[in-house]
């Protein structure tokens, strides 16, 4: 079953409305707010590598409360334990029986500031529960609802001490990109609102999490031609090949493309994804998916120059396939 037009226009007008309301909190990166919400509603999680102080906490609460949810933030340290992260069980005297607590992930959107400051140990603890949706302790599943994303960060200064995610763990986070420091307007905008310490405060839903998950079914109706499944393929295989690259796109990745194309479509409206989708979701997806050569880092490759010679060089689709 297809999405139809009508639905594809809802869904593009519940998708503005949040992005605004974001706005107000996040100025001048509507971009990175669009993609904070196609991840959000392909139920997929983000990875933000930025620096202190460029509203990545604030980006994580303003999404939670536009779409009615609970928001939490966990610091990560090196003496962080598994349990710190997804809760604990401990013995009640008076019940006579074991309570589980629950942690500070069974929350609709979960901030991991400094993820690779925490031992892998922990970092695979909240890993797991990106993936199966549920934490289990003592031999006992919890879920932790719907819906449900993770905001990781890194910082890319200041590595010493910190342990890097393996790329097996990084391809698991649908994509990955930065807020980066805001322009001038932005900037002169925020510090004349100095006064609001929370500039998430006040800010309210325009959507319950209802309709996050009934949007989130929608995106999945989107039509991908067979066309555009084979150029995302092509993209794969290019860089599997790529002399500069020695891990290139994984088929995880491929899906990561599609279920993203699917909703950045229908985002503006569309009942159908087209080749610019995937040329505009290609370095969020794929930049901490690709693993460049030693001699490539040694000579300052950088990987965006690697993803846009691909997009170069895998010439796009221009008729569907019948």
């Amino acid at each position: 079953m297809s999405i139809s037009q009508e639905q594809a226009s809802w869904f593009s007008q519940a998708f503005q409305q949040m992005v605004g309301n974001i706005d107000q909190v996040v100025l001048g990166k509507q971009h990175i707010v669009r993609l904070g919400l196609t991840c959000l509603l392909s139920e997929g999680h983000l990875l933000l590598e930025d620096y202190p102080g460029t509203g990545k906490t604030q980006l994580a609460r303003a999404i939670a409360a536009t779409v009615q949810g609970s928001s939490s933030r966990i610091q990560f340290t090196p003496d962080l334990l598994p349990s710190d992260v997804t809760g604990v069980t401990i013995y009640d005297e008076h019940t006579k029986k074991f309570d589980f607590h629950q942690g500070p992930v069974f929350a609709t959107i979960v901030l991991a500031d400094e993820i690779n400051r925490a031992s892998p140990k922990t970092q695979s603890a909240l890993l797991e529960v990106m993936e199966e949706g549920r934490v289990t302790v003592d031999g006992t599943s919890h879920e932790v609802g719907r819906p449900f994303m993770v905001v990781a960060t890194q910082n890319p200064i200041e590595q010493a001490g910190t342990y890097r995610l393996p790329e097996a763990q990084l391809d698991r986070f649908l994509m990955k990109t930065s807020l980066g420091y805001p322009d001038h307007e932005a900037t002169v905008a925020v510090l004349a609102d100095s006064a609001r310490r929370d500039r998430t405060r006040g800010l309210r839903p325009v959507v319950t999490a209802k309709v996050v998950s009934d949007m989130a079914q929608l995106a999945d109706q989107v039509h991908i031609d067979a066309a555009i499944l084979a150029y995302v393929s092509r993209i794969a295989e290019a860089t599997r090949r790529h002399s500069n690259i020695r891990l290139g796109l994984s088929v995880r990745g491929c899906l990561a493309f599609v279920r993203c194309a699917k909703t950045w479509a229908a985002g503006q409206g569309r009942t159908h994804v087209v080749p610019d989708d995937i040329k505009a979701l290609a370095e969020p997806i794929m930049s901490h998916r690709l693993l460049l050569t030693a001699e490539a880092e040694f000579a300052g490759v950088r990987t965006s120059d690697v993803i846009a010679k691909v997009l170069g060089e895998v010439a796009p689709p221009t008729e569907r396939v019948a």
